[in-house]
């Protein structure tokens, strides 16, 4: 079951917010840990994406046969699209910014 969306958003922050070095700086395993989980639910992400934009394109070329059920399910797609979306670019911003945050932990003091 993949990692919840606010809960690994919230574990990078955590990470960047760490010092990146010293006693309380995050061991290259957690940053790695981390990482993964993030690239993971960026995945589902984008499959979730995929399969609204494969269903908003079925539900359009329907909405001329069709009354006005499909324009409210049009709607609702639209939406959960684009806060996917939305969803997607803030983790990939946040990964960018934790792949920079293990790589100065790689390279140490």
């Amino acid at each position: 079951m993949p990692v919840a969306l606010p809960m690994i958003q919230e574990e990078i922050r955590t990470l960047l917010d760490a010092p990146p070095v010293g006693e309380d700086a995050p061991s290259i395993d957690a940053v790695e840990h981390t990482l993964t989980a993030g690239y993971a639910r960026a995945l589902a992400l984008e499959a979730e994406r995929w399969r609204l934009e494969r269903r908003i394109a079925e539900v359009a070329s329907k909405l001329a046969e069709a009354g006005e059920s499909r324009h409210s399910e049009l709607a609702n797609l639209g939406q959960r699209l684009s806060t996917a979306d939305g969803d997607l670019a803030r983790l990939r911003e946040l990964l960018a910014s934790l792949r920079l945050r293990a790589d100065e932990i790689r390279s140490g003091p």
